[in-house]
């Protein structure tokens, strides 16, 4: 059974900041903006995905990586994160679509700016995943 830990949004950039709840329509996180609109946002590319695991494997290594700091809009625990696949985060319903290509502006996540630590091609057990949105509605961090 997965698990929501956290939820994060921006104005477009990073870091994006933690909230408790929120509306997720077909174009992703009501709220949540991105700058970059060619690589990030839209429809197959609507809700970024980390897991929990990956954060702490690259903490672990010593990175300065925290939630919220690659642009990830949910990070999650124990879901099937494989292209293809479908999962529920509360009313919401995703599907994993591809893995999201890291770039210069997460590079303050690594050390010496090694944001290719977080490159699916480089490491494929430690990516971001893009989502599209199968279903809309609400969400929120359990207490």
């Amino acid at each position: 059974m997965g698990e929501l830990l956290g939820i994060f949004i921006s104005d477009g950039g990073v870091p994006k900041h933690s909230i408790e709840s929120v509306k997720i329509d077909f174009e992703g996180l009501v709220g949540d903006n991105q700058h970059d609109k060619k690589h990030h946002g839209g429809v197959m590319r609507a809700v970024c995905v980390l897991e929990k695991e990956v954060l702490d494997k690259i903490q672990n290594e010593g990175h300065p990586i925290y939630p919220g700091s690659t642009g990830e809009n949910l990070l999650v625990s124990g879901f099937d994160l494989s292209i293809g696949s479908n999962f529920s985060v509360g009313e919401v319903e995703l599907e994993v679509m591809s893995a999201a290509t890291p770039c210069k502006t997460i590079s303050k996540s690594f050390t010496n700016g090694n944001f290719n630590r977080l490159s699916h091609k480089k490491h494929p057990s430690d990516t971001r995943w893009y989502c599209r949105v199968i279903k809309p509605g609400n969400i929120r961090i359990s207490s």
